[in-house]
């Protein structure tokens, strides 16, 4: 098997990409972390996890629809999609910060905050996935830059 036919998770540029995408990711949802003092309830995290679910479902459903999983395409997905969203987004976070709120003494709250969670992002991606197909059909119009 020669280089261009290996799988991308096998290459060494595709895994330095990953990985660069998921530092800036972590780095941000840290700097949203501190900014956002949430002693009560955990907004910080479901705002990066609502925000990411949203960013994710436009980044892939865009990309989906310009064309194959190739060339910039693929470095954008692995980059953006894997690593940036993949380390800005954080459901190990979400189990804690249930678990936290349910340990708390606070089982309503916990249980809203879990189905806010998952409802509320499958809205979010949903949105996303809207937003991705009409810059397709946007750019295939003439309306948007090539």
């Amino acid at each position: 098997m020669n280089h261009t036919q290996r799988p991308p998770h096998t290459r060494w540029r595709f895994l330095a990409l990953v990985a660069l995408g998921g530092a800036c990711g972590s780095a941000l949802r840290a700097a949203i972390a501190l900014a956002i003092h949430d002693d009560a309830f955990p907004v910080a995290t479901l705002t990066v996890n609502l925000a990411g679910a949203f960013g994710l479902g436009m980044l892939l459903e865009a990309l989906s629809r310009f064309g194959d999983d190739t060339g910039r395409r693929r470095v954008l997905r692995l980059g953006i999609g894997t690593g940036f969203f993949g380390g800005f987004t954080t459901y190990s976070t979400f189990a804690v910060d249930t678990v936290r709120l349910l340990a708390d003494g606070a089982p309503p709250l916990a249980i809203g905050y879990a189905l806010v969670t998952l409802a509320v992002g499958a809205v979010a991606t949903v949105l996303g996935i809207m937003l991705g197909a009409g810059l397709h059909r946007r750019r295939s119009r003439g309306g948007g830059a090539a």
